[in-house]
C-alpha cells in the first residue's frame, strides 16, 4: 500500500518569546500622579491646618508647636471670634458687594461680547483691543484718581465705590471668555432664528443666553473669588466700620504690639472662607463644563 499521508513532519521549532518592555519605575504616568498628589497636598493642607488651629486651645497653640494637630479640640475660639468682631455684618457686606458685582459683570460682559462677536460693527476690533488692554492695567494706577473723583461726587465710603472698579477691572477678561464661546456658536443658529422673526434682542435673551450658562458659571465663580477676597479697593474707599467687608474685618483681629488672639483669628478666617468652599463644592462641575464650553458648544 502506498502511504498517501506524505512524509512525516519533523519537530516544530518553538515560537520565539516576545520580549515585553520593562516599565521604568519613573514612567510619565507615575510622575504625573506624583505631581498631582503633591499639588493636592499643597492645596489641601493649608485649609486643614486652618481648621485644626481654629479648634486648638490658645495656651496649647502659644506654648506648643504651631504646626501640630490638637488632640483636645474646643469651640471657644469661635465664640471669641464672634465677640471680638461683627462677623455677620462683614459677611453680609461682602455678599452684597460680590452679588451685585457678579450680576453686572455677567450682564455687561455678555452684552459686550455679543455686540463685538455676533452683531459686529465698524471698528469692533479696535474696541475689543481697548477692552483687552484693561487686562494689563494694574489696579493700583486707578486708586488715587478714583479716590479724588469719589470725594468730589460724594461716593466715598459707599458700596458703589467698591463695586464700580471691581466690575470695570473684571470686564475685559469676562468679555474675552464670552467671545471665545460665541466664536464656536454656528452662524446657522442665528440665521435660522432670524428667519423665524427674532430680532437682535430676542436673539440675545432667548438664543445666546441659555447656551452661555456654562460660561456664566465660570465667570461668576472666578470673579467671586477675587471680589470676596478684595482688600485694596475696600481698604481705600471704605471708611466706616459698618461697611467693612471680610478682609477688612479680619484685619481688626490683629492687635497692636503683637497681642493677637491667633486661635480666635483662625476661627474667624475659617468662618469667612466657608462660603467660598461650599460654593466650589456645589458648582465645581458647572465650572469645569463652563471652561470646556468656552472652546465648544
Amino acid at each position: 500500500m502506498i502511504d498517501v499521508r506524505g512524509p512525516a513532519a519533523g519537530p516544530t521549532a518553538p515560537a520565539p518569546r516576545r520580549r515585553t518592555a520593562r516599565r521604568h519605575p519613573f514612567s510619565a504616568s507615575r510622575l504625573s500622579k506624583a505631581l498631582v498628589t503633591l499639588v493636592l497636598l499643597l492645596q489641601v493642607y493649608p485649609f486643614f491646618w486652618l481648621v485644626t488651629t481654629s479648634l486648638r486651645p490658645a495656651k496649647d497653640f502659644a506654648a506648643g508647636n504651631p504646626l501640630a494637630v490638637t488632640t483636645h479640640p474646643i469651640l471657644d475660639n469661635f465664640a471669641r471670634a464672634f465677640d471680638n468682631g461683627d462677623i455677620p455684618r462683614f459677611l453680609l457686606n461682602s455678599a452684597l458687594i460680590t452679588g451685585v458685582s457678579d450680576l453686572l459683570i455677567v450682564v455687561l460682559g455678555m452684552m459686550g461680547a455679543y455686540a463685538l462677536q455676533v452683531i459686529g460693527f465698524r471698528f469692533s476690533r479696535l474696541v475689543l483691543g481697548l477692552f483687552l488692554l484693561g487686562i494689563v492695567v494694574p489696579v493700583q494706577v486707578a486708586l488715587v484718581p478714583l479716590f479724588i473723583n469719589y470725594t468730589d461726587v460724594g461716593l466715598l465710603d459707599s458700596y458703589p465705590s467698591v463695586i464700580l472698579p471691581l466690575v470695570g477691572f473684571a470686564l475685559p477678561m469676562s468679555i474675552f471668555l464670552f467671545m471665545s464661546f460665541y466664536t464656536y456658536v454656528p452662524k446657522e443658529t442665528y440665521e435660522a432664528a432670524a428667519l423665524d422673526g427674532c430680532g437682535p434682542y430676542r436673539l440675545f435673551w432667548w438664543i445666546t443666553t441659555p447656551m452661555s450658562l456654562g460660561t456664566v458659571a465660570t465667570v461668576v465663580f472666578v470673579n467671586t473669588i477675587f471680589i470676596w477676597n478684595d482688600f485694596i479697593f475696600a481698604n481705600t474707599f471704605i471708611l466706616s466700620t459698618g461697611k467693612k467687608t471680610v478682609p477688612l474685618g479680619l484685619q481688626s483681629y490683629l492687635g497692636s504690639m503683637g497681642s493677637t488672639d491667633w486661635t480666635a483669628t483662625f476661627a474667624a478666617v475659617s468662618v469667612t472662607v466657608t462660603p467660598l468652599v461650599l460654593a466650589f463644592l456645589v458648582f465645581n462641575k458647572a465650572v469645569v463644563r463652563g471652561l470646556s464650553g468656552t472652546t465648544r458648544v
